[in-house]
């Protein structure tokens, strides 16, 4: 039997073992809490009877401890797996690997082994124990020559680490650093979003239609992408086979770098090994064929078998005696983990602060005794639904908090069919003694939930926080609310808001992230604050994101912190995050003395113990902490109810005391007629606030309050709604976004179909549903400016007598297009220009990027490039440029940054397929400031150096050509810049004609592309708003020099 097949044959036949004697599938769902002991019973004991015979032939076991799992594997001389286990540790290492040895020397008792232990959490356990340690890629790579000798390329997935090891030309090994994003772990944090687990989102993949752009830098920036798309309705099939393809392409984008993978690829690791469809996901990204990729049986052991391979040359001892070794450590920690005070010193301090919270309580009363108008107020958060009912005096009737699990409707649904439920009715006639006034919702799902259920109205969740807060704190003075993934701080001077501090792209410090930590520690929130709250000696995490957290955590784990000092931990790193990253206050007093705190994430005692330590503050916890969003939106559904219904009494009062006038002038003229006069009176009548109707000598009653009818749907529009989802490419720009329509059947009111759409970046998609939009005459500079740039018509191939260049549509092309345009134009050149940017166009060129740090916008060139050759035209025109023309004569310099100026060398020497392509790539560096230096330079590289690409057709530019074209470029392009600068001015002067706003979206000139800014112009135009780029009105400024930093860079100078 050949070694390749060795373990691939084992495996395959323990597996088939274990099946039968545990009934767990080997391929069970990594995400189904996985214990997987495979064993063959028969080659076990007669490993174990001829080890026992001739000690010479000992066993070999490998142990990978990594960042969520612990793996086992015994090898035999001839390496076939004897026995293995694949079981995740939930931070308690030491346990785990105790009760896996344990199970490993119950099949072998009196067998001795070679032992060594690897992967990211056991450096530190091996060095206690005396026993062989080897870095997980050494182990990996020696596997892989064993056991798949034909591989070139590997790459491997764990918990919370990545690799690729290359093969080919020498041994190349690639692994994450501080970042887990694109990892098991990473894929379980997006499982839980979608209320399932790694089993389950796999599952939900395989019925995909649709794969949405979603960031893997770490879970938090893919929550952000996530969230949204859950909210607005999106299918969770399409969000799962989205975040394996957001996994595939961080793998690729991270570790390879700009290095192709190529030839024999073996997917290694947990993730791969149970998830069919990101196995998928990677081959169609890299083009794998079943010939080529390659997935061995027990793909999630290869790195045990590694350790257990490499540690063959260690000394033979029995499980036995390690498993003593084990035991004898006892409470032995490392010591690179600060230790932190305990959140509390005894159990007195922990009652008293309990007493004082628990006497916080929102006023209350009983629905079943509540007759009349109540009010809802909804707050459909990015993780949990919540809803509040309140009578007329504001006492709380009824609430709601849940879940949502991905499905904010679904959820919503649920919520108000209980609501329905619960209102009292009268025995007899079944008629409601409550009715709903008014109702407001609030949150993420704002937008979703007015369409689908009709609420009355919508407010920001800062407003309706601190409505709530209001009632609760009169005077209140500071409000921290920490959500499931937001966090809002509010500064609150004399009622008003007088400053608002929210957390942008980072959710570390968040609900979810507590969520998270809690499922990986194996305890559900409530234990974690217990546990927490008992800890005596709490590790500091700091105050970083949740990626690097990780590795903090990790880092206690091996050191022997119990679950209890992580979870404290993470507790105050929490408020930490909340205090010095997001509200950036530099003394705890700032935060004033009449202190509020919402947000679920309070009614954890730990966590609010923490915040008071911090702030140095007694703070307010009510008891509805986790619902005061929706409380804030209930009291100002009743603030609005009673605005509607004094409005409409107004409304009332005029039309009865415009009857009354003219039954006073009828009755002077004598003129009235019976009919006339009734109808006058009955008009009349409805003017509460008039005693007596002239000349009739009657006096009116009082006649009951106007209704106003809330639009929210009944319990039976509720259940009989059905919305349908569709998703079609918006081509009414060069966005061409991905839009997702709602579609809530006809208002039986309008007769139009009510529909929600999402995924539109501008207003034109929108449009598409009927809504009006306020930006169709609005200027936009951005927009002028895009066309101003690229809407030059190029030679056609008849016209073109000396061939065809390419230019990227990137980086500095967006200030110098102009200039090469006509340059080459006058020369007889026909220009090329790359297709407008998508994310496929960074797809297209993301294996030749050579460095995962560097900005976007040069990412993007390379895939333009790669468009560029699929034009083939006969070169590539790129230059590189270390200065930029010169506009501000009091700048200390005008150079380029360092990416613009070179960038072409990064793309020249990384994408393979110029150097195998007949296009040639010419990157030339030029005097592009100085116009008889750019002469002469430009006839040396055109003509004298690259002939060969620059000559095909036609003959060479003689050097009077070449001075004639660059000064019809030189102009065009000043023309071009004033131009931009006439028609800001124009702005200007319609901003003040029609007394509208504008705004300066400042950047540099590649910021045009929509793909990098978002169409952010576009929604602001929607608004109403005037967008006006830097350049359009810089000219304007006065710079008042000396100025306190060195302006040197051209396009800074213009900011």
């Amino acid at each position: 039997m050949s070694e390749e097949k060795t373990l691939e044959g084992a495996a395959q036949e323990s597996g088939t073992a274990a099946q039968a004697a545990t009934g767990v599938a080997a391929d069970e769902p990594a995400g189904i809490e996985p214990v997987v002991t495979t064993v063959d019973a028969d080659v076990a004991a007669k490993a174990s009877a001829a080890a026992s015979a001739a000690s010479e032939a000992p066993l070999h076991i490998g142990v990978d401890v990594g960042s969520t799992t612990v793996k086992v594997a015994v090898l035999d001389d001839a390496n076939q797996i004897m026995y293995s286990c694949y079981k995740r540790h939930h931070a308690d290492i030491r346990a785990t690997i105790v009760e896996v040895i344990e199970e490993a020397a119950e099949k072998f008792p009196d067998t001795p082994m070679t032992i060594a232990i690897t992967g990211s959490g056991g450096l530190l356990l091996a060095q206690w124990l005396g026993i062989d340690f080897v870095q997980e890629v050494i182990a990996s790579k020696t596997a892989v020559e064993t056991f798949i000798p034909q591989t070139d390329v590997v790459i491997e997935l764990g918990g919370e680490d990545a690799k690729i090891i290359y093969f080919d030309n020498g041994i190349e090994q690639r692994m994450n650093g501080t970042c887990a994003g694109g990892t098991g772990a990473f894929i379980d944090q997006m499982a839980a979003l979608l209320d399932t687990d790694a089993g389950g989102l796999n599952e939900l993949a395989k019925s995909y239609e649709t794969i949405y752009p979603i960031a893997s830098r770490c879970g938090v920036f893919a929550k952000t992408d996530v969230q949204p798309l859950l909210n607005e309705g999106a299918r969770k099939e399409d969000i799962a086979v989205s975040i394996f393809q957001a996994v595939v392409t961080q793998t690729i984008s991270g570790l390879a770098c700009g290095r192709p993978i190529r030839g024999n690829v073996a997917l290694l690791g947990g993730p791969l090994e149970y998830l069919s469809e990101l196995d998928k996901r990677f081959c169609e990204t890299l083009n794998l064929d079943d010939e080529h990729a390659i997935r061995p049986a027990n793909a999630h052991l290869f790195v045990a078998s590694g350790a257990a391979l490499c540690g063959k040359t260690s000394s033979p001892e029995l499980l036995s005696d390690v498993l003593d070794r084990l035991r004898n450590l006892g409470d032995i920690q490392g010591s690179e983990v600060v230790r932190l005070p305990p959140l509390f010193e005894n159990e007195q301090e922990f009652d008293a602060f309990k007493a004082r919270h628990d006497k916080e309580k929102v006023k209350r009363a009983d629905l079943m005794e509540y007759t009349g108008t109540a009010y809802l107020g909804i707050d459909a958060g990015s993780t949990t639904f919540k809803a509040a009912l309140i009578g007329e005096d504001g006492s709380l009737l009824w609430s709601y908090y849940a879940n949502n699990k991905g499905d904010v409707l679904g959820t919503a649904k649920k919520a108000l069919a209980e609501m329905y439920g619960t209102l009292p009715v009268d025995a007899e006639t079944g008629e409601p003694f409550v009715t709903i006034g008014h109702a407001t919702v609030t949150g993420y799902g704002e937008g979703l939930l007015l369409e689908a259920l009709r609420v009355d109205s919508g407010e920001i969740e800062t407003v309706a926080h601190l409505r709530g807060a209001e009632e609760m704190l009169p005077g209140v003075e500071f409000i921290l609310d920490i959500g499931g993934q937001d966090m809002k701080c509010l500064r609150v001077r004399d009622g008003v808001i007088d400053h608002i501090m929210l957390n942008e792209a980072c959710s570390s410090g968040c609900g979810s992230f507590i969520e998270s930590f809690a499922a990986g520690l194996n305890l559900d929130v409530t234990e974690f604050a217990k546990t927490a709250n008992a800890a005596k000696n709490p590790v500091d995490l700091g105050s970083r994101c949740t990626v690097f957290m990780n590795s903090r955590v990790k880092q206690a784990q091996k050191e022997g912190a119990t679950v209890g000092d992580i979870a404290a931990g993470l507790a105050i790193s929490v408020i930490k995050n909340a205090l010095f990253k997001v509200i950036k206050i530099r003394d705890p007093h700032e935060v004033g003395t009449k202190v509020i705190v919402q947000g679920g994430t309070f009614l954890n005692d730990a966590v609010l113990r923490a915040f008071e330590q911090l702030a140095e503050v007694d703070a307010v916890r009510p008891d509805i902490a986790g619902n005061m969003g929706a409380y804030g939106a209930a009291l100002l559904a009743r603030d609005r109810y009673e605005q509607a219904v004094r409005a409409a009494e107004r409304a009332e009062r005029s039309v009865a005391l415009r009857a009354a006038e003219q039954l006073d002038a009828a009755a002077s003229s004598g003129t009235q007629s019976a009919d006339a006069d009734e109808s006058l009176r009955d008009e009349a009548r409805g003017a509460s606030a008039i005693d007596r109707i002239s000349g009739t000598g009657e006096t009116l009653a009082d006649s009951s309050k106007p209704t106003v009818k809330s639009t929210l749907l009944s319990l039976s529009e509720i259940e009989g709604l059905n919305p349908t989802h569709r998703t079609i490419r918006c081509k009414a720009c060069s966005n061409h976004c991905l839009l997702t329509i709602n579609d809530f059947g006809k208002d039986p009111e309008t007769g139009k179909h009510r529909r929600f759409i999402t995924g539109n970046r501008c207003e034109k998609g929108a449009a598409s549903a009927g809504v009006a939009s306020q930006g169709a005459n609005v200027p936009n500079l951005y927009d002028y400016k895009s066309h101003r740039l690229f809407d030059y018509v190029p030679l056609t191939e008849e016209e073109a007598t000396r061939g065809t260049v390419g230019m990227p549509r990137a980086l500095n092309m967006y200030e110098n297009y102009p200039f090469w345009f006509t340059f080459f134009t006058k020369l007889g050149y026909r220009v090329l220009i790359s297709d407008p940017s998508t994310k496929k166009t960074y797809e297209a060129g993301i294996e030749s990027m050579p460095s995962e740090s560097v900005c976007y916008p040069a990412k993007l060139s390379h895939g333009h490039v790669m468009n560029l050759l699929d034009k083939h035209p006969d070169f590539i025109w790129f230059p590189c440029s270390k200065w930029e023309r010169q506009e501000d004569e009091g700048a200390g310099n005008h150079f380029n940054c360092p990416i613009v100026a070179s960038y072409a060398e990064a793309l020249r020497l990384n994408i393979d397929e110029l150097r195998d392509s007949d296009t040639k790539f010419l990157n030339p560096w030029l005097p592009y400031d100085k116009k008889d230096a750019l002469k002469k330079r430009l006839y040396v590289e055109l003509v004298e150096n690259f002939r060969d690409a620059t000559c095909r057709k036609g003959t060479a530019p003689t050097q009077a050509e070449i001075d004639e074209a660059v000064d019809a470029a030189w102009a065009e392009d000043m023309a071009f810049k004033e131009d931009i600068r006439a028609k800001g001015e124009e702005t200007l002067r319609w901003m003040e004609e029609t007394g509208t706003h504008g705004i300066v979206l400042a950047g540099r000139p590649y910021h045009n592309d929509p793909e990098i800014n978002h169409a952010i112009p576009e929604l602001l135009t929607s608004f109403g708003l005037a967008v006006l780029t830097e350049d359009s009105i810089a000219h304007l400024g006065t710079l008042e020099r000396p100025i306190r930093l060195v302006d040197q860079w051209m396009y800074h100078t213009r900011l």
